[in-house]
């Protein structure tokens, strides 16, 4: 085999690709090159968890992507974060882990990706953990799984256990472990940390796995295009430190670019919609018209309020305190650097006779502004924010190139709010907030609201208000989703793409649908299973 030759090709070093990179390795024979848009993920901000804030809008770790105009939401262009470094998303996310709820894989199954209901996915997901608690100085853990899944109950702000009192007397459960048997409720989230420090996908599973030495990791390099030989994908062109090379693989080529990129990569090779394609004077290789299709993603608003008590304002904003916080963390690995500003949360029902959890509330123990600048702006009163975003959203959008170059942005079309199912679960959302907001211990916690104050708030003005302030929560899926045929989906039910031999996307594009919470747990199930397809078909090519 010379010296671009592999056994497998992976685009992408975020969660899906460093997953794939783990297992595919164990086998010895197999030589695994995995290609990396960006840079290294050895930096502070990014280790020490809370150092997220200083992540979302640096170009150096981040693509920064842009929404166009939604008209939905008075015409607003969204900001889209999404990592562009090892370990992607995974390595600038909140750290949330969050797997879902046990219906959104079922309705996986049912949408046509055969052996991805709940029962099949559910001993994936254990695989990939170890639920941790501190106990003293150590931790007890469950499971012997490479990805860290801390337990944060003692680190959380106190102002965490009035959200989880004003649930119950709101008649809300709670929950000890959103990923336990009883997910519905509200709770502490449990975070992909471990000891203090962020345990992203490359943590868990990529940097473990290069020891190996059958990897060859490859940062700062961009993939152009795939590489065809006939009707087979055979390969891929990149470019390296403004070279340009080519990499060949004789079993799979796997995609793992990410749920924006990874439609852009398909179309510039040739394979999406043909009239997108030919509008920039790309070749057509395969009519698949659903890639970039599919779109799915979260919305959510947020209330702000001050607070008659102390919040992580307090802590965060003061120089004083900052320096006592990073030394107790310098000494501890614990306080609040340890975790994230997303403290607490869960999946509630809007309506009684819900059949399912159908809102994901956040109560987060701050209050902070994400404009212009490089990182978010904690605020200098104490105060806190709630938030609800709607679990399983309808709207589906779209991802296309822009251009033929590799290097221009795709076009993002959320094409938000666009059904009557969304908007009315929006109008339930804020009914259901309402109730939260009115309990007696929120109303002992409020000093005052920022307008708009939601409690004075009609269905048709929270509609409206939504529009008007709701973003993204970076949770964009489905656009090289599963499906049956090519008129409903980019790909099979084990990853493979259409009428395309030799090349799989593996990641969260592949979701048929969004599920019901943050999507990085899942998507590191995808990858693990994917792994599992991967390997079977290949033992049964003989």
């Amino acid at each position: 085999m010379s010296g671009n030759e592999f056994d497998f090709i992976i685009v992408g070093a975020g969660s899906a690709g460093c997953v794939l990179a783990e297992r595919l390795s164990r086998d010895s024979r197999f030589k695994v090159l995995v290609i990396e848009a960006g840079g290294s993920d050895r930096k502070l901000r990014i280790r020490v968890p809370i150092g997220y804030g200083f992540t979302f809008k640096d170009p150096k770790v981040n693509w920064c992507y842009s929404g166009e105009p939604d008209p939905e939401l008075g015409g607003r262009s969204g900001y889209w974060p999404r990592g562009k470094v090892i370990g992607g998303s995974s390595s600038i996310n909140a750290m949330v882990y969050c797997r879902g709820l046990p219906h959104d894989f079922d309705d996986w199954a049912e949408a046509g990706a055969d052996d991805w209901d709940w029962q099949s996915v559910r001993p994936v997901f254990e695989r990939s953990e170890t639920k941790a608690r501190r106990r003293g100085n150590g931790f007890d853990t469950h499971g012997n799984g490479p990805l860290w899944v801390t337990d944060e109950t003692d680190q959380a702000h106190p102002v965490t256990g009035r959200f989880l009192t004003a649930a119950k007397e709101a008649g809300w459960p709670t929950t000890d472990d959103l990923n336990g048997t009883a997910p519905e409720g509200l709770t502490i989230f449990h975070n992909t940390t471990r000891a203090g420090w962020r345990c992203s996908a490359a943590d868990a599973f990529l940097r473990p796995a290069l020891r190996r030495g059958n990897i060859k990791l490859v940062s700062n390099a961009h993939v152009d295009h795939l590489i065809f030989d006939g009707q087979r994908v055979s390969g891929v062109a990149y470019r390296l430190c403004g070279k340009k090379r080519q990499a060949l693989a004789r079993r799979e080529v796997l995609v793992s670019a990410g749920a924006v990129n990874s439609p852009k990569l398909l179309q510039l090779s040739g394979i999406g919609p043909a009239d997108v394609l030919q509008s920039y004077g790309i070749a057509v290789r395969r009519h698949l018209p659903e890639v970039g299709g599919g779109l799915q993603d979260h919305l959510a608003v947020n209330y702000y309020y001050e607070a008659t008590v102390p919040t992580l304002n307090n802590q965060l904003q003061p120089w004083r305190s900052r320096i006592l916080a990073a030394l107790q963390y310098a000494l501890t690995r614990r306080g609040l650097l340890s975790l994230g500003i997303n403290q607490c949360g869960g999946f509630i029902r809007s309506t009684p006779d819900a059949p399912q959890p159908d809102m994901q509330i956040y109560c987060n123990p701050a209050t902070y502004s994400t404009g212009s600048g490089a990182a978010p702006q904690i605020d200098p009163e104490p105060g806190f924010l709630l938030s609800y975003q709607p679990c399983r959203p309808t709207s589906r959008g779209r991802i296309d190139i822009a251009s033929s170059d590799p290097d221009d942005a795709p076009r993002i079309r959320p094409n938000s709010l666009t059904t009557n199912e969304d908007c009315a679960a929006i109008m339930r959302g804020a009914r259901l907030l309402q109730r939260l907001i009115e309990t007696p211990t929120m109303v002992k916690l409020i000093k005052s609201p920022r307008q708009p104050d939601l409690r004075n708030l009609s269905d048709e003005e929270a509609l409206n208000d939504f529009k008007q302030r709701a973003a993204t929560v970076y949770h964009p899926t489905s656009t090289c989703r599963m499906g049956t045929n090519k008129s409903n989906s980019v790909l099979d039910a084990r990853l493979r793409v259409h009428e395309v031999e030799g090349l799989r996307v593996v990641d969260a594009s592949a979701f048929p649908n969004l599920t019901s919470g943050n999507t990085n747990a899942p998507t590191i199930m995808l990858a693990q299973k994917g792994a599992d397809m991967i390997l079977e078909d290949l033992k049964a090519a003989g």
